[in-house]
């Protein structure tokens, strides 16, 4: 499972680590965060009509570096 969020949130698993976190906290902190990142940056949120389309856990708490590689992503679209 760590593996495949790493696929998604390199940065922050590395950091995580880095800290000393065990690889279950590291999953713990950073599991529903690279199910949103993912959906984001595969495009599922581009084209909404409204702030109300989007489903309740299509946001989670990301810093600065992680909304870059989603706007992107958006970009490059």
């Amino acid at each position: 499972h760590c593996l495949a969020v790493r696929a998604v949130c390199r940065r922050e698993i590395d950091c995580d680590r880095g800290s000393g976190y065990s690889w279950k906290i590291t999953l713990l902190r950073n599991y529903w965060k690279s199910k949103v990142k993912q959906e984001w940056l595969r495009g599922k949120y581009s084209n909404i009509s409204s702030q109300f389309s989007l489903p309740e856990k299509s946001m989670y708490p990301m810093d600065v570096d992680t909304w870059g590689e989603i706007l992107e992503a958006e970009l490059e679209r």
